[in-house]
């Protein structure tokens, strides 16, 4: 629950909960945040073992950890739905 706690990484998941794998390039972007920040706070994701990465050239590539209890599946999609219809659709 506190990786989720975080705007920056909330929104991250936001993205990354669809399923794709999505590059860190995206994930800068679309939050703005500088590659340092983003960095950390998707360590702090990874940690928490809700997402997974991949190596691609100079970037990484981030997506929802596929083994991942359905006990903890449960509590991020009720917190993503608890989320206003507005916030939802930010991502």
């Amino acid at each position: 629950m506190s990786a989720l706690s975080e705007p920056t990484r909330l929104a991250a998941i936001r993205i990354l909960w669809d399923g794709d794998e999505h590059c860190v390039c995206e994930l800068m972007r679309v939050l703005g945040a500088t590659q340092s920040r983003m960095s950390r706070h998707m360590a702090a994701l990874k940690v928490a073992g809700l997402v997974i990465d991949r190596r691609d050239a100079q970037w990484v590539r981030y997506r929802r950890n596929p083994a991942l209890p359905p006990t903890v599946a449960a509590i991020v999609n009720a917190v993503l739905a608890a989320l206003p219809d507005e916030e939802r659709k930010a991502a």
